[in-house]
């Protein structure tokens, strides 16, 4: 297969053989109207009805017990983590075939991460991974989980739903109980995703979602912080509004917290792009079956969800026959103004992290070289 007919075949089905990005947002309903109604409100911080509306929208399509509204994606993964406890010097497994949030939430907290591989079954984090690393490194102690070449709390692990496909949970929540870790999903890019009947974030104690401009839907910069219980959520709220404690008119906080309320103009426009997530899953899935259909019997492997999920496929990706196949895709792609992109470097080979601790990653380094996502706005 050329990349010349995967041109041909993306500008047919987008029916333009103008610019065609890789996620392009959509506004087609009451985008406009929601947030004029914040401005005239003059609502349009951290206080108004939208935020809760949003929340509760949240809660009601994902089946988390509280969703707590965040500036950003990374701020919700950072709440996350802190909320699970997660302290300076602790160790957290995680993939490092992921967006670099997911890491330097870590640093940031004085927490480094391991790295293991991803599986090809999902291309998030390898429960079978986690397990040998854990086997060869760790041990219990009555302090936990602690590595045995540094002494280190081995506190949690945090996989990412890779381009929205949910990774193996069943087999990662056994691994976590046997070793005594925490799950916290970052799962940013899986709004919609679901392993077997169950939400992506949902699963482990915590979850993370993002709706940056790229996602399957957005408030322009917003995440959401899932938690599976009411008390864990006020707790998080709590803590993401500055610990304020509610009073007429004193300002009294009683522990340190964050500023990471999400803005009621960004809520605003989540609120309208929820009333239209159905139909942009569908077009989605419909999207993601041309392409599948596409790519059949050619040597490129398109990546379907697996059998266990049902995926948003939020980013649609095709695994080349070999790295030439994958340069020559993205320079003839980009070049005729379809936007096509690798997968990002892998976590240990950026300077910040090049020192973590990490298992084998032939799965990761492979898809590192052959893999390119394609365009996939829902409106086409």
């Amino acid at each position: 297969m050329q990349a010349s007919s995967i041109i041909e075949f993306v500008q047919e089905t987008y029916q333009t053989e103008a610019f065609i990005p890789l996620h392009a947002p959509s506004f087609h309903g009451n985008e406009k109207a929601y947030v004029a109604d914040t401005l005239d409100s003059t609502f349009v911080s951290s206080v108004g009805r939208y935020v809760d509306d949003f929340e509760q929208k949240i809660e009601a399509f994902t089946g988390c017990a509280k969703a707590v509204a965040t500036v950003n994606g990374t701020a919700a993964l950072q709440t996350a983590l802190y909320m699970a406890g997660i302290q300076r010097g602790d160790l957290v497994i995680t993939q490092a075939l992921t967006f670099v949030a997911t890491c330097n939430v870590l640093y940031h907290m004085g927490a480094a991460p391991i790295f293991v591989d991803v599986s090809p079954i999902s291309l998030g984090l390898c429960p079978k991974a986690v397990e040998a690393y854990l086997t060869e490194y760790a041990q219990l102690t009555d302090e936990g989980c602690i590595h045995k070449h540094t002494g280190q709390r081995i506190k949690a692990v945090m996989p990412m739903h890779t381009f929205g496909h949910p990774v193996e949970l069943d087999e990662l929540v056994a691994v976590c109980q046997k070793w005594q870790l925490l799950l916290v999903e970052d799962a940013a890019e899986s709004l919609g995703s679901y392993y077997k009947s169950r939400h992506t974030g949902t699963v482990g104690m915590l979850g993370a979602l993002s709706f940056n401009g790229n996602k399957i839907i957005t408030s322009g910069g917003g995440g959401m912080v899932l938690c599976h219980s009411e008390e864990l959520g006020a707790n998080t709220k709590h803590v993401t509004t500055t610990a304020k404690v509610p009073h007429p008119y004193e300002f009294y906080h009683d522990e340190p917290g964050f500023n990471h309320r999400m803005p009621n103009l960004n809520a605003a426009l989540g609120c309208a792009q929820m009333e239209r997530l159905d139909s942009i899953l569908e077009n989605k899935r419909t999207l993601a079956h041309q392409y599948q259909a596409f790519f059949a019997g050619s040597g490129w492997q398109f990546v379907a969800e697996p059998d266990y999920a049902r995926s948003n496929y939020w980013l649609n990706a095709v695994i080349c026959p070999s790295q030439e196949a994958r340069d020559q895709l993205l320079s003839e792609t980009n070049a005729a103004g379809v936007m096509t992109r690798p997968v990002w470097q892998l976590m240990h080979r950026l300077p910040m992290f090049e020192k973590a601790m990490r298992g084998p990653l032939p799965y990761s380094e492979h898809l590192e070289s052959h893999l390119v996502n394609l365009p996939s706005s829902p409106s086409f």
